[in-house]
């Protein structure tokens, strides 16, 4: 099937869900993307300089520029949107195609959450329906229970806030939680420099103000910063205690039993239920489905629940659905309340 006719097969099924198609600028201003992901991923986009000096770029990703949308037009309400198009992204991996057909489709503004949660899945796997494969897994994680358990740790508030902040950086968190285990509450090089500085300062006169700030004051600032008051012991039982919630995996109807089983040995005051799963059967149509707590990571945005769908197509597993909840993105981008919103968008390129 080609790529053109299961594109209009695909938007047909998702109008007919009561999504209002929109058209989504090719070009968007560059400050956009790296403030949201990091002066690091300039190297996956295509800017450019316009006329008048602006910094531009072809769109990464729709899901922003769609939320752009919304936020520069001031609306307010619910909105169900679909759109089509091309997003423009580098590549490491030099058989990966810079040029992405994709079909989006999103709630936004709504405070029905869990419902539109459901609706978004659903309305992916009705659309599923029109392609042609053999079987295939739908994942779904929630970044929500991960940030409530972190919420419930002995750990002190600015290692809660960097745990939040990357968790989707998945190397990088693997190194906090290393220096977690040991104590470093930051990066050793820092550690160094302020040990150096606390030193020197030892000697001065304590009475002796820098910078509006005693140097008593600013001692008692660097002790706190190099000395972590916990002890080591309770620094890896934290991070012990946040490897194993990440190796949970299971069929979606036994997830809340399994994380619950998990909270209770660990005497956490946590419980969940199945409202935190937009799906709660172990099959959709030809997909098995599981939950996996260390699924979510591969988005910065994402505040809750997340899924992918991948399909087996001429003996290869491909992934073609991917989406979820982001609560935080239109904030983020410069709205002062939160608005919240879910959607999905398919990878139509493996049909070409």
């Amino acid at each position: 099937m080609k790529s053109k006719n299961l594109s209009e097969k695909i938007l047909r099924s998702v109008k007919s869900k009561g999504f209002k198609y929109i058209q989504l600028p090719s070009v968007i201003e560059t400050n956009h993307i790296v403030q949201r992901s990091g002066e690091n991923f300039r190297k996956f986009i295509f800017s450019f300089t316009d006329q008048k000096g602006n910094e531009l770029c072809l769109r990464p990703d729709l899901t922003i520029v769609s939320c752009l949308r919304y936020l520069e037009n001031n609306f307010k309400g619910k909105e169900k949107i679909f759109y089509s198009g091309q997003a423009y992204r580098k590549s490491q991996n030099k058989k990966d195609s810079i040029i992405r057909d994709q079909i989006g489709f999103e709630i936004i503004g709504s405070k029905n959450e869990k419902i539109d949660d459901k609706e978004i899945i659903n309305t992916s796997l009705n659309s599923l329906k029109k392609l042609k494969y053999s079987s295939g897994k739908l994942t779904l994680g929630n970044v929500e229970i991960f940030n409530l358990l972190i919420s419930k740790l002995d750990i002190p508030k600015r290692w809660k806030l960097r745990l939040y902040r990357h968790f989707w950086r998945e190397d990088y968190f693997n190194d906090l939680l290393k220096r977690l285990e040991t104590n470093s509450d930051v990066d050793p090089t820092i550690v160094e420099i302020d040990k150096k500085r606390y030193l020197k300062m030892l000697k001065e006169d304590k009475s002796s103000i820098i910078a509006g700030r005693s140097i008593e004051e600013i001692l008692s600032r660097f002790d706190n910063k190099i000395k972590d008051p916990r002890r080591a012991s309770k620094g890896k039982n934290v991070s012990k205690i946040i490897k194993e919630f990440l190796k949970i995996k299971c069929p979606i109807n036994k997830a809340a039993k399994e994380l619950n089983k998990f909270f209770k040995k660990y005497q956490i005051n946590l419980v969940v239920d199945q409202k935190y799963f937009p799906i709660s059967n172990n099959k959709a149509s030809k997909l098995n489905v599981i939950f996996s707590t260390s699924f979510g990571r591969q988005l910065e945005y994402y505040t809750g629940m997340v899924f992918k769908i991948d399909i087996k197509l001429k003996n290869k597993v491909t992934n073609i659905y991917n989406g979820g909840r982001y609560d935080h993105l239109i904030s983020d981008l410069g709205s002062k309340k939160k608005i919240p919103a879910v959607g999905a968008a398919i990878n139509l390129g493996i049909y070409e």
